[in-house]
């Protein structure tokens, strides 16, 4: 049998050629590169801890009661001005006096006549015995005993008008001292020594008994969770803290508005004074919570979101999922709505995240768990 001669190197290249050609067309193709996360993060759950409840709200000092002061004469000229803005007085204390010498001679004017009204009824009353005596003797008639009985009468009512005219003229003179009518704090003067004043025209201010009380103004749905008695927490010009309590809420809301007014005592104003516009924090209570890093919640067109991990797998893609908060409270906030128990979510790095994104979970140091309330 006659032997095969070995084949050529240009066959050998050929049939390399053809196999490659064979291979890539049976459809192989090399493996794709594996894909590469675009963000590390570190993940955290939430917990539950003791919060507490606190409402934020703006409104502005007041005197707890204001007392316009005036007098009760006209055209008569004010003599001395006793107090300053600012004073501390005490209940009765001499605020103001007005020149009395008018009132001081219509008093002794009254007095007089009241003396002559006495001695006129005690005149009638002798003539009024004697002609009842002569009358029983006949030696006058009926109708002269009457007259001398009514002017008996017209003398009684003579001595009650004198009577009424002197206590007048006494009051009239005690108007032309003005009294503090409570303890208190002058907080306004309108009048000055030698002005002439007019009846009922304001010319103090009194702050009863130096109260203030900070008006806070709440929407519907905060004004029914505020009880009386409550703590509130308020910060004065002077960044120095001033505490106070709910004394009531109003029972009724402005229609307009839908809000009511909260009034809370305070007892020790520091450097607050009434006209001033003050934030503060109505304690509510403790109670136990939700809450997350602050860190952790996104906001996207105003609403918080946060990026959920599913699973617990080192390399994974974020799902963003919007939350309900509540309190924020230092670098925590409460989640009412969106995550449930054992969720992990993002908690550095969430800022920089899109819905689907590609992360590395990492642990998260201690420093990104959610902190207790700041004191």
């Amino acid at each position: 049998m006659p032997r095969l001669a070995p084949p050529s190197a240009g066959a050998r290249l050929r049939a390399m050629l053809l196999s490659a050609t064979l291979l890539a067309a049976c459809g192989a193709e090399p493996p794709p590169p594996a894909a590469t996360p675009s963000l590390t993060i570190s993940a955290a759950q939430t917990v539950t801890r003791p919060l507490e409840r606190v409402l934020v709200a703006s409104g502005s000092v007041a005197a707890w009661q204001e007392m316009s002061l005036g007098v009760e004469l006209a055209g008569v000229r004010v003599e001395a001005v006793l107090v300053e803005v600012g004073d501390p007085v005490r209940a009765g204390q001499v605020l103001l006096r007005l020149d009395a010498r008018t009132l001081e001679v219509q008093a002794r004017q009254a007095d007089a006549a009241l003396a002559q009204a006495r001695a006129n009824l005690a005149l009638a009353r002798a003539d009024s015995t004697r002609g009842e005596s002569l009358l029983e003797r006949k030696l006058i008639s009926g109708s002269d005993a009457d007259q001398l009985k009514a002017a008996l009468i017209r003398a009684e009512a003579q001595l009650t008008t004198a009577e009424a005219d002197r206590d007048a003229a006494r009051l009239k003179l005690g108007f032309a001292t003005l009294h503090a009518p409570q303890a208190g704090v002058i907080s306004a003067r309108t009048v000055q020594p030698g002005q002439v004043v007019a009846a009922g025209a304001e010319l103090l201010r009194l702050i009863r008994d130096g109260r203030l009380e900070w008006r806070a103004e709440l929407a519907e749905q905060d004004l029914t969770r505020v009880p009386a008695g409550v703590a509130v927490e308020l910060v004065g010009p002077d960044r120095q803290p001033v505490r106070g309590r709910v004394r009531t809420v109003s029972p009724a809301l402005d229609p307009q508005t839908r809000t009511g007014l909260v009034y809370a005592d305070l007892p020790e104003p520091g450097a607050l004074r009434a006209g001033m516009f003050a934030e503060g924090r109505i304690v509510l209570g403790t109670a136990n919570a939700s809450v997350l890093p602050r860190e952790a919640v996104v906001y996207r067109d105003g609403l918080p979101y946060v990026f959920v991990l599913p699973g617990a797998d080192a390399v994974t893609k974020v799902e963003q999922r919007r939350i309900g908060i509540g309190t924020e409270q230092g670098d925590i906030v409460e989640v009412t709505a969106g995550l449930g128990p054992g969720d992990r979510f993002a908690v550095r790095g969430a800022g920089f995240l899109s819905d689907g994104d590609l992360v590395r979970v990492v642990p998260a140091p201690a420093a990104t768990a959610p902190a207790g309330p700041r004191p």
